[in-house]
């Protein structure tokens, strides 16, 4: 008696009527899913644009009472008309410099990850120390990563590699110089020149301005030529990696209002912060 055996049906991965129903169930599920993340996304943004419409509008309606006011009081005429002429410009300003399209920022952070690995991977590969300068040369700030410890920090731009025997190392343009050349910009005033002011100028301009923070408290020792910034809240996740936009943004901007080079340590917070961001100088004489 002999028996047959049908490899064909043994080996058979043919999906089941089951299977099929389950995967065309998970199919329809991420439709759904993508579909509604893309609206949340659309109904942000326009819950955002909606915010600074509403700001535009209430400072407009405040400059058109101002107005009105002064041509009801002849005898508070000048500076209400002042006030409504402020409201106005301040209104009309803010509805047209209504940011269209905001990006999450997580969105951002993935971005700068992979240039931090690839940036890392490469001083890694070449032997380089850990310490990074932050100088000015020219208009541009530049993080300086030495091959050596006792290496002097370039007075040219003529990377990224440095290769003469004294100043062997690293060298790049950072992701902070770019950032403060845009807060330098929405300044009202001169950039201040001595540690102190300038670094509560670059902590307001973090939190503020870019909002890559929640919180950022500077703590400065000028004798000691040490400017300490307690950071919570990063929108770009752990502040210790290559050329994070937080830290860089406060060396470039020191680097550039006390016109000397930079040395940058990131360590772990405390119960105060998430992050202590330590910039170094040579302190005046």
């Amino acid at each position: 008696m002999s028996t047959v055996i049908d490899y064909d049906e043994m080996n058979d991965d043919t999906p089941t009527t089951d299977d099929s129903e389950t995967v065309s169930e998970y199919k329809a599920q991420l439709e759904v899913l993508t579909a509604e993340n893309r609206r949340l996304r659309a109904e942000y943004a326009r819950a955002r644009t909606s915010a600074y419409r509403r700001t535009a509008a209430g400072m407009g309606a405040i400059g058109v009472v101002a107005v009105a006011g002064g041509l009801l009081f002849p005898g508070a005429r000048d500076v209400l008309f002042i006030l409504g002429a402020i409201g106005l410009f301040g209104g009309l300003l803010t509805y047209y410099l209504t940011p269209e399209r905001f990006v999450a920022a997580d969105v951002g952070e993935r971005v700068y990850a992979a240039a931090a690995e690839n940036q890392a991977s490469i001083a890694d590969h070449l032997g380089l120390r850990s310490e990074h300068y932050y100088v000015q040369i020219r208009d541009t700030v530049y993080a300086f990563v030495p091959l050596h410890a006792d290496a002097s920090v370039p007075e040219s731009a003529h990377g990224p590699f440095v290769l003469e025997d004294d100043q062997r190392g690293l060298l790049l343009e950072t992701a902070g110089d770019r950032l403060f050349r845009a807060f330098e910009r929405t300044l009202s005033g001169p950039l201040a020149s001595s540690p102190t002011p300038l670094a509560q100028q670059l902590c307001d301009g973090l939190v503020e301005q870019f909002e890559l923070a929640t919180r950022a408290t500077p703590d400065v020792d000028e004798e000691d030529g040490r400017v300490t910034i307690a950071v919570t809240g990063s929108a770009f996740g752990a502040v210790d990696r290559f050329d994070h936009p937080i830290p860089s943004f406060l060396a470039a901007g020191l680097a550039t209002g006390l016109e000397r080079p930079v040395t940058l340590e990131v360590t772990p917070g405390d119960e105060r912060a998430d992050w202590l961001v330590t910039c170094r100088f040579e302190s005046a004489e």
